[in-house]
């Protein structure tokens, strides 16, 4: 091999390594400010919990309202709430497994007295 081209070669994976490292850097840049914003938005919901708090409002309620308003700004569609639907009681008014009526077949016995059968 010519020692020219192994410089060359040298100089060129420097060079990658160097651009390669820079994106890296600037990967990490950006990161590092979108975690800065998200603890700066963290922040203000707690200052704004703690005001609302102080004003003696439901703060946790207020916090879902403001969530609410956000994703409703982000998003154009008008979401349509879903309707429960009537669910029938699995088992009879009447059940209670205390009682042991209206149990079904399976009821509970306290075993005989004494010492055990055994030896």
């Amino acid at each position: 091999l010519e020692p020219e081209e192994v410089v060359r070669r040298q100089e060129a994976l420097a060079a990658a390594r160097l651009r390669m490292q820079e994106e890296l850097n600037a990967q990490a840049e950006r990161y590092k400010e979108k975690q800065r914003q998200l603890e700066e938005e963290k922040r203000r919901q707690k200052i704004a919990m703690w005001e609302s708090m102080q004003e003696g409002k439901s703060y946790k309620g207020n916090l879902k309202l403001n969530q609410q308003e956000v994703e409703s700004g982000a998003s154009t569609s008008s979401a349509v709430p879903k309707s429960k639907p009537n669910k029938k009681p699995l088992r009879g008014g009447g059940y209670n497994p205390l009682s042991g009526e209206g149990g079904g077949t399976c009821s509970w016995r306290p075993g005989r007295r004494g010492p055990s059968a055994g030896g």
